[in-house]
């Protein structure tokens, strides 16, 4: 049965899925999302009953030529002080016609490729052209690959890097100018940090928010990947309230999931009417930003078509490696 499997651990799936690579699986994803294209079913996210710990279940299908891709894992945020990913997962894929076991591979690292080119796929779509400033809040796995995903879609000008541990902070930004060639500046509050940035990516997984609206300047872009349930908000009111457009990857999603939104929605600040799809915006079917002057929030909570679409870039980009090796 596994002779003909492919099995990837996570630095083939870094290898493999480079960041051009992921942004482009991402566009896919929710172009496909924004043209009704793929498969979506809901996803399962459980806080368990042990510890602060909560599991995942993604199912997705992205088109008629690729098959089903399931992801599970868990979020554990104790890992952070560790140094480890918060996020672990493996995720399996299924051929497009008899449902036969394609390729088992590292989830840790296809959430976070995925969740930071879906990010620079939002940049990209979201901010103003000349958006060269940004900020990273956070310093973990996931900080580290947005600055790398956000930076091959905007020239950046600085980045500024706050997280709450002054070592962790300043080692990240050493890793991150020394990686990107740019100018990175550990700065000892979230609010030093936002003021006078034209992006703004929060990466953490605050309960409480590390953005505020009266900080953001005008025609800021802000990022949150890091409120995928309710008790999770990294954005207060007041830039909801701000923004010109709260963007989502999924509404129905968003609507269940998504701290900062779910507490909008029942406070009567937004309807879910109100919530604008990533995948319309890509595809032309709503507007977001209206004006250089407009503040854009983007959520994501994270979607299974995401990984179905990362998931089969990478299973093609191992079939073309064998068949140079192959040929020669």
């Amino acid at each position: 049965m596994t002779d003909d499997v492919l099995f990837l651990s996570g630095r083939q799936v870094a290898r493999l899925l480079d960041a051009d690579t992921a942004i482009a699986s991402q566009r896919a994803a929710f172009t496909a999302l924004g043209t009704g294209g793929a498969d979506l079913p809901g996803k399962i996210m459980h806080p368990s009953r042990f510890d602060d710990s909560v599991v995942f279940a993604y199912v997705s299908r992205l088109s008629a030529d690729t098959g089903a891709v399931a992801k599970v894992g868990s979020v554990n945020p104790g890992n952070a002080a560790a140094g480890l990913p918060t996020v672990h997962a493996v995720v399996t894929v299924l051929d497009p016609v008899t449902g036969r076991l394609t390729a088992v591979m590292d989830g840790t690292a296809v959430t976070t490729l995925r969740t930071a080119a879906a990010s620079a796929v939002a940049v990209d779509a979201l901010a103003g052209p000349d958006a060269a400033d940004l900020t990273i809040l956070g310093s973990g796995t996931q900080a580290l690959a947005h600055a790398r995903a956000i930076a091959r879609v905007r020239d950046l000008r600085s980045v500024r890097l706050w997280s709450p541990t002054p070592r962790h902070r300043a080692r990240a930004a050493e890793t991150l100018a020394a990686e990107l060639g740019l100018p990175v500046e550990p700065v000892d509050s979230a609010e030093a940090a936002v003021r006078g940035a034209s992006l703004v990516a929060a990466c953490t997984l605050s309960t409480t928010p590390v953005v505020r609206g009266p900080w953001l300047d005008a025609g800021c872009t802000v990022v949150s990947v890091g409120s995928f349930e309710p008790t999770r908000r990294e954005v207060d009111r007041e830039v909801v309230r701000r923004s010109a457009a709260v963007v989502v990857d999924d509404p129905k999603t968003a609507a269940e999931h998504a701290g900062p939104v779910v507490d909008a929605v029942r406070e009567g600040l937004l309807t879910p009417e109100d919530l604008v799809p990533l995948g319309e915006v890509l595809t032309g079917r709503r507007a977001a930003r209206t004006s250089p002057e407009d503040v854009v929030y983007y959520n994501s909570v994270g979607l299974g078509v995401q990984d179905a679409a990362a998931a089969w870039a990478v299973v093609e980009a191992a079939k073309a490696d064998a068949a140079k090796g192959e040929h020669g």
